[in-house]
């Protein structure tokens, strides 16, 4: 796929589309805390030929190739401001795009559970891998963990091939707002019952960054169809972990529906 570079409100955001099946919905899909567009490697395109479904990729601001962040100072509601960040980006590349179907890892997952709450009259599905709703010790174990891999190994070199310089108030921007003392508090459990399309969500059962409750409350408080798919022995990003169960569940998910 061509990338290109979109202007959302001043500012720059790098995407993906593919757009070659008429008629057919448009899967869009939100990276992780610590993602891009080229992080998802060849899943879209992969889950864009298993389903016949059209594909739209995107850097949020100050990741991959977006403009940098302005500052690592979040607000606790981050991921709410990024739903409406979204539903500017849709309204730009295509007002008549129909059939939305978002597919979020870890934050992106958050951020579809949001978006499909908040405009649901875009979100037709949703496949949440790995989101969070509250916060839990073992999240801010995680964190903590990453934070000294950082600090100890070659991550921040790696992730500078996805980010360029950029890297460090990336990481800075996800571990200080998550370990913040007014972030403990944080959940989007509100939401959930405004939630009224269909949603599959997906979690690793040795997930290092949650523990089953993120899906168990999920599923169990929206108002439209839900389901969960465990995977044994696999961690946070099930995607690249165990892409084989993962594309055949989601590409039964959404057969269901499209």
């Amino acid at each position: 796929m061509e990338g290109r570079i979109i202007e959302v409100k001043g500012n720059k955001l790098y995407i993906e589309h593919y757009n070659p099946f008429e008629g057919r919905p448009t899967i869009v899909f939100l990276h992780d805390s610590l993602g891009s567009v080229q992080l998802w490697r060849d899943f879209p395109a992969r889950l864009s030929e298993t389903t016949q479904c059209n594909i739209l990729a995107y850097d949020r601001l100050g990741y991959g190739k977006s403009t940098p962040m302005p500052t690592h100072e979040r607000p606790v509601n981050y991921m709410e401001l990024e739903a409406h960040v979204l539903n500017e980006l849709l309204l730009e590349i295509d007002p008549d795009i129909e059939d939305v179907i978002l597919f979020g890892h870890s934050d992106g997952g958050t951020i579809a559970l949001i978006m499909a709450a908040v405009y649901p009259e875009w979100v037709r599905a949703v496949i949440c891998e790995a989101g969070h709703i509250f916060v839990e010790d073992v999240t801010l174990k995680g964190i903590y963990d990453a934070w000294e891999a950082y600090k100890t190994t070659n991550l921040a070199e790696r992730l500078q091939k996805y980010h360029g310089d950029k890297v460090e108030m990336l990481f800075k921007a996800w571990t200080e707002t998550w370990t913040h003392d007014d972030y403990r508090n944080w959940n989007i459990e509100h939401f959930l019952k405004h939630i009224t399309c269909p949603l599959l969500f997906i979690q690793g059962e040795a997930d290092e960054y949650g523990t089953l409750d993120q899906v168990e409350k999920t599923v169990s408080q929206v108002s439209g169809s839900a389901e969960k798919y465990i995977i044994p022995e696999t961690g946070h990003t099930p995607h690249k972990e165990a892409p084989e169960l993962v594309l055949e569940k989601a590409t039964e998910f959404i057969s269901k529906f499209f």
